[in-house]
């Protein structure tokens, strides 16, 4: 495996500045796979310390909606800070990129991505992140192409990445009342925190190499599902599946509860929803249909890797 620049001090802004180029080569490669729509930017700072770029593409050739976010952010550590997330400090930095995708084909699934960094003046920094999938229609083959290739970067850097955070995307992407998980998962971890300045750098290659990896992660998802024929009651399924995707987010992501009780942009936050979601009441899927079949394969734990 090569090192990025190891000679390099790993300072916060050398990690801030790979993560805005991060999203710049992301942002390039979706707008030559989508082919029509570009990315608006909205710059914007946070009063308290920072800022960031919020890029959103919509109406285009495959995504109806995506996002692909950039921030920096720093200040004081407030006390929901020190309750919600345990830290031991009083001033923090930020940064990190987070993407998630909607296409307008029931038959592409929903892709969601970040990567983070955090640090506290008390000496104590971590790396999160991860990436799961979110089919409309489960199809395992097509999971367990996704989740091979989230296992081939994983194993790169250590072979105990993928078992381990592959369990805790599936705890972590679950809805309790729905008794289902959102997707197919993938793989999440979070507070990895670092004992020197080789992990330091493993830990923000493993990142970056997982960014790189979304593009072309979704480029081969969409290539299985871009001819596929799109009838009435697909789409209804879509938006319907769709609902479940906003549900989890507004209820169970921490990411998401943590900004809008903090103060954070709304707009930034709420980009990974949605442009269209439905909800039907007492919708009952038809016994042995393509629906029926997606929903007996949302559970966790499920070894896609065969």
């Amino acid at each position: 495996m090569k090192s990025r620049e190891l000679e390099k001090s790993l300072t916060k802004e050398y990690i801030k500045e790979q993560f805005m180029l991060l999203q710049d080569r992301i942002c390039s490669r979706l707008e030559e796979l989508d082919g029509k729509s570009k990315f608006h930017q909205d710059l914007w700072d946070r009063a308290e310390g920072g800022g960031g770029r919020t890029r959103i593409i919509q109406d285009g050739n495959v995504l109806e909606k995506g996002g692909v976010n950039f921030s920096a952010v720093h200040g004081p550590v407030s006390e929901m800070m020190k309750k919600q997330l345990k830290l031991d400090g009083n001033e923090f930095f930020a940064t990190g990129v987070s993407i998630v995708l909607h296409p307008h084909s029931p038959h592409v699934p929903i892709m969601h991505m970040n990567v983070r960094y955090f640090e506290l003046d008390s000496g104590v920094h971590w790396f999160g992140g991860g990436i799961d999938m979110t089919p409309h229609y489960v199809i395992p083959e097509q999971a367990s192409l996704f989740h091979q290739g989230l296992k081939d970067i994983c194993d790169k850097y250590n072979p105990q990445f993928y078992p381990e955070y592959k369990r805790w995307a599936d705890e972590y992407f679950f809805i309790p009342h729905r008794d289902e998980t959102r997707g197919v998962g993938g793989i999440f971890y979070d507070h990895i925190k670092i004992n020197s300045e080789g992990e330091k750098q493993m830990m923000l290659d493993f990142a970056i190499d997982l960014g790189d990896a979304f593009a072309d992660l979704y480029k081969a998802q969409y290539a299985l599902g871009k001819d596929k024929e799109v009838l009435p009651e697909h789409t209804l399924w879509r938006n319907l599946r769709r609902g479940r995707y906003v549900e989890f987010n507004l209820v169970h992501d921490r990411g998401t509860a943590f900004g809008l009780k903090t103060g954070g942009r709304i707009e930034s936050i709420l980009m990974s929803l949605p442009k269209m979601a439905g909800w039907e009441y007492d919708f009952q899927v038809k016994e042995n249909s393509k629906e029926a079949q997606t929903l007996s394969y949302l559970k966790r734990y499920v070894d896609w890797i065969k």
